[in-house]
């Protein structure tokens, strides 16, 4: 009796990391009849789709970016009667690209469902990869990075987690020139751990700061600490590390099944929620900065989050950006582009209140670093 295909699951794992693409390229050519592969990855800034087997070929169309967008299947039928399928690579609410493929077997659903199969397997490969090949960091990289964003990227979770209970974003600008801006966050059980920091001063100095405090605040978490002690280690290990520095933070436990959330406000990230369409901030008591002075002491508040809440936590380099002397953005720009985005999930809305960020700019280059992170709580 002749045996079928292995699973494209234990090939991929038996394959080097940078061949990951290759692999499933011959894969759909022998046994789902694809004339043409390719794999699109999303750049850091998440404003294009660029091919990973043919690096000049053509970036991803508006097919590809609608199915990026939705994180469904979008098919479509050429004049030669050749099929194109583009499926999500998505892997823990993590969103990396778009697998395409043309073929000439209908696009049923049988087929669509074999493929995101592949699709969703190929998608966890990649992400374990790019810890041990500079491959598919190459394609999502269209300028060189500066040390600093360098050292903030590897520092990074990743650009988005989810499932059924939430969906949290996050987007750093300027992607490839960033300083001390950064977000963290972690799941743990029904508790979910966000962290939007700002480190004081430019460049390397900025950064390093930063990766001080996202380390302490990690080691402390995975020792079990709780919040205040998370703030209280990474404060102390600032204040030990350089005496002058410090990280204007805002540490947020978010609890899944109630909706309750625990606060530490050390400093200048704010924090709104937007419910049923009204938008209001979310009223926290700012206590000093991690790292300002010695042995700080932290305390924590609380707020609750209601089933179908938006809770959007931006630095100052965006709610306090004032370009060429006009309002700050966060007083009439940061509200007008937040509506804008109620019927888009988190992944999506991050970009657009970026994008309505650097219009506001207006042709000024932006005076300072900025991070936003997006939370859907989906009970």
């Amino acid at each position: 009796m002749s045996e079928g295909p292995a699973p494209i699951g234990v090939l991929l794992r038996a394959t080097p990391p940078d061949r990951l693409p290759e692999l499933v390229a011959e894969h759909l050519r022998q046994h789902f009849g694809a004339e043409r592969v390719e794999i699109l990855l999303a750049d850091l800034t998440v404003s294009g789709l660029w091919p990973l087997l043919d690096p000049d070929g053509p970036v991803g169309g508006t097919l590809a970016q609608r199915c990026f967008g939705s994180q469904r299947p979008v098919t479509d039928v050429g004049s030669n009667g050749i099929h194109r399928i583009h499926l999500p690579l998505t892997v823990w609410g993590e969103r990396l690209g778009v697998l395409s493929v043309e073929t000439a077997q209908p696009a049923g659903n049988s087929l669509t469902a074999d493929l995101t199969e592949i699709a969703d397997e190929l998608a966890l490969a990649l992400r374990a990869a790019g810890n041990d090949t500079d491959r598919y960091a190459r394609v999502q990289r269209r300028a060189r990075l500066t040390m600093a964003a360098e050292l903030q990227w590897d520092l990074l979770p990743g650009r988005s987690l989810g499932d059924d209970r939430f969906l949290v974003a996050g987007q750093l600008e300027p992607a490839y020139d960033v300083h001390g801006d950064h977000f963290d966050w972690a799941l743990n059980g029904d508790r979910l751990t966000v962290t939007v920091l700002n480190g004081h001063g430019d460049g390397m100095a900025a950064a390093l700061l930063t990766t001080t405090a996202v380390n302490a605040m990690r080691n402390a978490r995975r020792s079990g600490a709780n919040l205040v002690e998370q703030a209280e280690l990474a404060s102390d290990a600032i204040w030990a590390r350089s005496g002058t520095g410090h990280a204007a933070t805002l540490l947020l436990e978010i609890d899944l099944i109630s909706g309750h959330v625990e606060a530490v406000d050390a400093g200048s990230p704010r924090a709104m929620i937007s419910r049923e369409g009204d938008i209001h901030p979310v009223d926290l008591e700012q206590q000093l900065p991690l790292g300002m002075f010695g042995d700080s002491r932290y305390e924590t508040q609380r707020f609750r989050l209601e089933p179908g809440d938006r809770l959007l936590v931006v630095s100052d380099g965006v709610h306090a950006a004032a370009p060429g002397s006009r309002s700050a953005y966060g007083e009439s720009g940061l509200i007008t582009a937040l509506r804008r985005t109620r019927l888009q999930p988190a992944t999506e809305a991050v970009g657009t209140v970026m994008r309505s960020l650097r219009e506001y700019h207006a042709g000024h280059d932006p005076s300072d670093d900025a991070v936003i992170v997006c939370l859907d709580w989906r009970r």
